[in-house]
């Protein structure tokens, strides 16, 4: 099955996908929850089982529907830097899938285009990437602080970011991902998308979202198509 000629670019989810990493997202989650129970905001507000991004919108929702739109820029900015800190903790014990240098080295040589979407903030981004040698083959990294919060994935407008930063359209495209947010990031930006076994999800979850999913064992497997 070779890659699809519609295709221009060829970009990647990090965590899970293109590097093995660890992230105690759990912690995260829990620390921003703990943001906003210190401000009033209710338990009900916020669903601690929807993850960081979940526990953002909810917590932000509930203050601009009381009247408190005012404390979002300062509460963003200190939920920021505590999610920076979690990802910071283990940062040097990142390593690329096997093999993947290689194949994003051919994907180069042979004119695509390659990058890099992440929920991770920049630092962290850049930091794991170079640590796993990968960041100097990149033609764009586009990080969640890099836009508001509300245009990182599964907004579409975060493949936007990404295909304008290298000069293709969404739908030229082929993203590889280990999440749900990837998939309906790349599904409602008309981006193609491959799954991939890497992160939490298993084919049975995969195929419960898309039966006519493609899923690979991991990112490694790029290497056929080419």
């Amino acid at each position: 099955m070779p890659l699809d000629p519609r295709y221009r670019a060829v970009c990647f989810d990090m965590d899970g996908t293109l590097l093995l990493t660890k992230v105690d997202y759990v912690k995260m989650a829990n620390l921003v929850f703990d943001v906003f129970e210190e401000l009033g905001v209710p338990e009900s507000a916020i669903d601690r089982n929807e993850g960081y991004k979940f526990n953002i919108e909810g917590g932000c929702k509930w203050l601009i529907d009381n009247g408190r739109s005012a404390e979002l820029y300062t509460i963003q900015g200190k939920i920021a830097n505590l999610a920076r800190d979690v990802e910071m903790e283990f940062v040097d014990e990142a390593k690329p899938v096997p093999g993947i240098i290689d194949i994003l080295c051919d994907l180069k040589n042979q004119g695509y285009k390659i990058g890099v979407l992440t929920r991770g903030c920049r630092e962290y981004a850049e930091t794991a990437l170079k640590i796993c040698e990968v960041h100097d083959i990149l033609d764009s990294i586009v990080a969640r602080d890099d836009y508001p919060e509300e245009e990182a994935k599964p907004a579409p407008i975060a493949m936007k970011h990404i295909a304008d930063d290298i000069g293709v359209k969404p739908e030229e495209i082929l993203f590889f991902g280990d999440h749900t947010f990837d998939y309906y990031c790349a599904r409602d930006s008309g981006a193609g998308f491959i799954g991939v076994l890497t992160g939490t999800l298993n084919r049975d979850d995969w195929y419960k979202i898309d039966k006519e999913m493609i899923i690979f064992e991991d990112v490694s497997e790029l290497g056929k198509l080419l």
